[in-house]
């Protein structure tokens, strides 16, 4: 019988707790985008990490909200649809911010799930040393409780050898090499939209969808690339582009950088942005813009 253990872990909590950035700490490089936005992942998205004898494939879920458009019922279903494949779960809160009414709703759906639960409170390097972290209005088993901080790496070594103990044995879901498994045109449309999301405030940022028209290497080993950014009003158009297109220029700027340390190239990128209506309740195009397919099923 082999020694190799492997599972799905589901990273759960509400928006804004930190999965993204813990998960890129875990990770070790960056595969998903973070912002101080709410509900900045839409997607659900795998990160694989690969030890000496085991492999645990993260699974990045959506803030659980409450939504408000069709957009945000298929990120619930998403969240939802990885805590139910799940081999084990990790509910991370906000150590900062303590128990909120948010995660007392969420603590309402994970107290009748059937896989084991841990608990990791993050941003555990923004509180006193010795300060009590409460799970109340919970009434679960949790299997552990770690204090852990995405931005210093505190705790994480622990938490992942809890997991490990606790994954089914099997052999590898990926290859050794492999730390995502989306393709690179997933992660440039996001590296995108993350600068959208640095650059913009209020409603523009959840108005927000990038897709790419083009994605070719040139002879010259040159990556050209050409993405839509799409919004739903043409206010919000003219905030992105801002005065004498000094906005998106930035935007394009900032996101060509990432994307060139992403592909390892020079990239030209190409960047139009375009209106198209209350899309985030259109069931077609949300399809069109990938938040309608298998994975968010």
């Amino acid at each position: 019988m082999t020694d190799f253990k492997s599972g799905f872990v589901a990273l759960v909590g509400r928006p804004n707790v930190g999965k993204s950035t813990l998960l890129n700490s875990i990770i070790g490089q960056k595969i998903t985008i973070t912002s101080d936005k709410p509900q900045t992942t839409r997607n659900q998205l795998r990160g694989i990490l690969n030890g000496p004898n085991y492999q645990i494939i993260w699974v990045d879920t959506p803030g659980l909200h409450r939504p408000l458009h069709q957009l945000g019922v298929k990120m619930v279903k998403t969240a939802r649809n990885a805590l139910a494949h799940a081999d084990l779960i990790l509910w991370i809160l906000d150590a900062a911010a303590g128990f909120t009414s948010a995660d007392g709703k969420i603590a309402q759906l994970l107290s009748g799930t059937k896989q084991q639960l841990f608990v990791a409170w993050n941003k555990i390097d923004l509180v006193a040393a010795g300060k009590e972290l409460q799970l109340s209005q919970f009434d679960g088993e949790v299997k552990g409780v770690f204090r852990v901080s995405a931005l210093s790496g505190a705790g994480i070594p622990e938490l992942i050898e809890a997991l490990v103990a606790e994954l089914p044995f099997g052999p590898a879901y990926y290859p050794p090499e492999m730390v995502t498994d989306h393709p690179e045109r997933f992660l440039v449309a996001e590296y995108i939209r993350e600068q959208v999301l640095h650059f913009t405030e209020e409603e523009v940022p959840h108005s927000v969808a990038v897709r790419i028209e083009d994605y070719q290497e040139r002879p010259n080993g040159m990556i050209y690339i050409a993405a839509t950014i799409y919004v739903e009003r043409d206010s919000q158009k003219g905030i992105i582009i801002g005065s004498k297109g000094g906005r998106l220029k930035e935007i394009g700027a900032r996101a060509r950088v990432e994307i060139e340390q992403l592909v390892g190239a020079p990239v030209y990128l190409n960047l139009w942005v375009k209106v198209r209506k209350d899309w985030r309740n259109s069931e077609k195009t949300l399809r069109e813009f990938g938040y309608g397919g298998e994975d968010n099923e």
